[in-house]
């Protein structure tokens, strides 16, 4: 209605209201009449909206070329169809030809040779088989690692082994299917002060609802905190600024400790939860309580709210559990909040930086961010079932077909060199942190026994030795961060 008033159309109305202009024949004749030839691009990330306007303008398909590739159509959740392209050569009479364009000017031949026999086992595509004229000796590596701790260290290993070959960092890219699969890996780029920008999601400690746990953290490690406990108190229901700078006003240090924060009457909308939050402050302040175990207390509390306060709950645990698993690697919850909580105020922003032109980065990207890009050097996390394809994906086969199509667009990003990581294992959360429970990691369907030999093999587990006979896992890397920031001068 408030468009209607203001006589105004956004994208999706244009879209609509031509859609709808085609259906009458005068119309159509006449804005079909303004154009001797009609050229689309990207095809293949098109929706059915636009194809039934497409076909409406030139029914014959006389004066109509397309441009798209089958195998890049990977943005289903827009709405887009591989269908349409797929289906396009048979809306005419006689069909429409299709001219393949197979020489790729960006990646060597052994990584199209092993990207090919990949996106030729779709149930539907159009046919074509690519080929390069860059030659090269060294085949794409798939390296086997123990687990995700594994994974992180195995490609910090090998962006700092390029970088000294001479690939700056930001002619290296690491892709993953979802946006908490580079969660180890941004830990560990950090612990070596190695600079990046992540594409297709926040970086990890700057998603709200890691913030989230992290300030309950550090609220009950520091109850001078304000900044933490304005932003708990401001999770529960009807607990706006000015309720929650009232009950921190009600709240010294000491009143804290002696459970005061349980005398506290919160709204009425907060009173389900009020005491949970008071069982889990008195918890992670009883000094005889132990770290181990006090992540998942935390997230017991926290997951209605989880459910209530953002989209996709499902996906956002999925980063709890990493937080969880990367909490196992320190001894006390001091050090934890202490080494992980971004503290300059300019990298706390709602999404990851960019970093200024000049300086050197590497880059981390989903894999839908990836598509149009490419890089010397590629690699691919957690090449297993369930993470590719998802997990979430695979309940028909249009779906899974669609997660071949993002492996494969991630492969032919690579120029030069490209790494598929596949981690053997994956832990388990909420045990101990020397537990040693875990889920077996069966490698991606979409790498099956046939086509393993145009891969160089490589077991990264701790002390095995490489394809090129060299440690997997060398001692720790000189930090470059004194190097890098020479360089920025």
């Amino acid at each position: 209605m408030a468009k209607q008033r203001d006589n105004v159309l956004d994208y999706d109305d244009l879209l609509l209201y031509w859609r709808h202009a085609m259906a009458e024949p005068a119309v159509a004749t006449q804005i079909a009449g303004c154009f001797d030839h009609v050229l689309v691009d990207e095809y293949q990330d098109t929706n059915r909206l636009q194809a039934e306007i497409l076909l409406a303008l030139r029914p014959d398909g006389s004066g109509l070329t397309i441009v798209g590739d089958d195998a890049q159509s990977i943005y289903s959740f827009r709405a887009a169809t591989v269908r349409n392209i797929l289906d396009f050569p048979h809306h005419f009479s006689p069909p429409a030809t299709v001219i393949a364009l197979e020489r790729n000017y960006r990646s060597t031949r052994p990584i199209l040779d092993a990207a090919n026999p990949v996106i030729a086992r779709a149930s539907e595509k159009i046919a074509k088989t690519l080929y390069s004229t860059k030659a090269s000796q060294e085949r794409p590596f798939l390296a086997n690692v123990e687990d995700e701790t594994m994974q992180a260290r195995y490609v910090a290993d090998s962006v700092l082994d390029h970088r000294e070959a001479g690939i700056a960092l930001r002619r290296q890219a690491v892709l993953f299917r979802t946006g908490h699969h580079s969660d180890l890996l941004e830990i560990e780029l950090g612990r070596r002060n190695i600079p990046f920008v992540k594409y297709g999601g926040l970086r990890f400690l700057e998603a709200a609802h890691v913030k989230d746990l992290l300030a309950i953290l550090r609220w009950a490690e520091n109850p001078r905190d304000a900044v933490a406990g304005l932003r708990v108190l401001q999770l529960l229901p009807g607990v706006g600024p000015a309720t929650a700078r009232a009950v921190l006003a009600q709240l010294s240090e000491e009143a804290f400790a002696a459970g005061a924060f349980a005398r506290v009457s919160p709204p009425a909308a907060a009173a389900e939860l009020w005491p949970g939050l008071c069982r889990v402050i008195a918890r992670l302040r009883d000094t005889n309580s132990a770290w181990q175990g006090q992540i998942g207390l935390v997230r017991d509390w926290y997951q209605p709210l989880l459910d209530r306060l953002y989209d996709y709950p499902s996906a956002r645990a999925g980063d709890l559990d990493q937080l969880e698993q990367i909490a196992l690697g320190y001894t006390s919850r001091e050090r934890f909040p202490t080494e992980l909580t971004l503290d300059p105020p300019d990298a706390s922003g709602a999404e990851a930086g960019r970093p200024l032109l000049d300086e050197d980065y590497l880059i981390l990207s989903t894999i839908h961010s990836a598509k149009g890009r490419e890089w010397d050097t590629v690699s691919i996390l957690n090449l297993v079932d369930g993470c590719i394809p998802s997990d979430m994906a695979t309940g028909m086969p249009e779906q899974i077909d669609e997660e071949r199509r993002l492996l494969y667009v991630a492969m032919t990003r690579a120029r030069e060199h490209l790494y598929l990581i596949q981690p053997r294992r994956f832990y388990r959360t909420q045990q101990h942190r020397h537990g040693s429970g875990h889920v077996p990691a069966p490698r991606s369907r979409f790498l099956p026994d046939e086509i393993l030999g145009l891969f160089a093999r490589v077991d990264a587990s701790p002390f095995a030795p490489t394809a090129d006979g060299h440690s997997a896992n060398p001692a720790p890397r000189v930090d470059i961060s004194i190097r890098l920031r020479e360089m920025w001068r």
